[in-house]
């Protein structure tokens, strides 16, 4: 079947680029983990860890047993954490699918190992300390004699210790440092009766870019190995991935005073041209950005007119620019020298470019180019 003329292009050679290029701003000893949950930030989960893992990266995350699951199908071996909590009646599963698990609490606790046993099977964990972020995770003064008899426990292999910075992307590292030295205290307590886990870490793609202390010997990366801001300003040399595109696929002529859309909220102020693209909110290109987001054609800026509708958007011209229906029209990336990235969107709506992203719609389909 023909694909509709919205499509995402997924620039898999950019990805690997920015991959190799994060890991050799790591300490050498340190491993790196790509990111790949909520479908590889909207990209594509099965095809984003394939190349990142050729690129360099160790470890997958995901958020889901699910996604770990559906990695295992798709033929993926590299080790997997699920980055959320496990719920109880999905142990079984991800020990099941060698999925490593976060465990911060006695009841997911002893319900894999007794699954492990059921199964015979090693259970991989990785203990969560809440250092500051105030979601999932053990507080550090709850790590006591009980804790560390559970880890000592031969049912289970204790293959990480973590914990999440909440404000890594700060210009302001003070609760950041703070973090870091709970989380060093938890360490230190580790030490001190014998158990040190093969993996510490903490930092996402901020933290670890911006402060190399705390990569540990394990860094999660995710928006940045998609080249989306981390913080800002991001390094130059990390390259947006993903590109969403589509078409002019209707134009026409209206005279001055000429209300365009839902709710009349754009009155034309001269005649224009007015340009129908085929892509709407129900594919993620949210309504929020009616009258506020602009597009490329032919390399340069147009604005989005009106409200955006479920299934399409209107784009308003001056009535001599030249346009063509079948025109490519670029709404993320680049085109005659301009470029709009999802972190521009994000701005636009005060929010970010996850967001953006992650919330692009499955019925936009993906093309993959190496």
């Amino acid at each position: 079947m023909l694909m509709r003329p919205t499509v995402a292009t997924i620039h898999l050679d950019r990805l690997r680029k920015n991959v190799q290029w994060i890991r050799a701003q790591l300490n050498p000893h340190v491993k790196m983990m790509a990111v790949v949950k909520a479908d590889a930030y909207g990209h594509g989960a099965h095809q984003v860890a394939e190349a990142a893992l050729e690129a360099g990266a160790e470890f997958l995350g995901v958020a889901l047993v699910e996604e770990g699951m559906a990695l295992r199908r798709q033929g993926i071996r590299a080790p997997i954490l699920v980055l959320g909590q496990v719920p109880m009646n999905q142990v079984a599963e991800a020990i099941a699918y060698d999925l490593d698990m976060v465990v911060f609490d006695p009841l997911t606790f002893d319900q894999a190992v007794q699954a492990g046993q059921f199964l015979h099977k090693p259970v991989k964990i990785h203990l969560k300390v809440d250092t500051g972020m105030g979601r999932i995770g053990l507080w550090p003064d709850h790590f006591d004699r009980v804790w560390i008899e559970r880890l000592r426990n031969p049912a289970i292999i204790f293959q990480g210790l973590m914990t999440h910075f909440a404000n890594a992307d700060a210009r302001e590292e003070r609760g950041t440092k703070e973090q870091v030295q709970r989380f060093l205290d938890v360490i230190e307590m580790c030490r001190e009766n014998g158990l040190e886990p093969p993996f510490v870490h903490a930092a996402n793609s901020a933290a670890a870019l911006k402060m190399p202390g705390t990569q540990f010997n394990l860094v999660r990366i995710g928006i940045a190995m998609y080249g989306l801001e981390a913080y800002a300003p991001m390094p130059t040399d990390l390259k947006p991935v993903l590109e969403l595109t589509s078409q002019v696929v209707f134009i026409k002529t209206v005279d001055e005073g000429f209300a365009v859309g839902y709710g009349s909220t754009y009155i034309t102020e001269k005649p224009m041209k007015i340009v129908t693209v085929p892509v709407g909110y129900a594919d993620g290109y949210r309504r929020g950005l009616s009258n506020r987001a602009q597009v490329l054609i032919r390399g340069r800026r147009y604005p989005v007119i009106g409200r955006i509708s479920m299934d399409q958007l209107t784009v308003g011209m001056g009535i001599d620019d030249p346009v063509a229906i079948g025109d490519p029209v670029v709404l993320i990336g680049e085109q005659g020298g301009e470029s709009i990235s999802a972190d521009d969107l994000a701005r636009l709506l005060d929010t970010i470019g996850y967001e953006i992203v992650s919330g692009l719609s499955p019925r936009i389909p993906r093309v993959y180019g190496n």
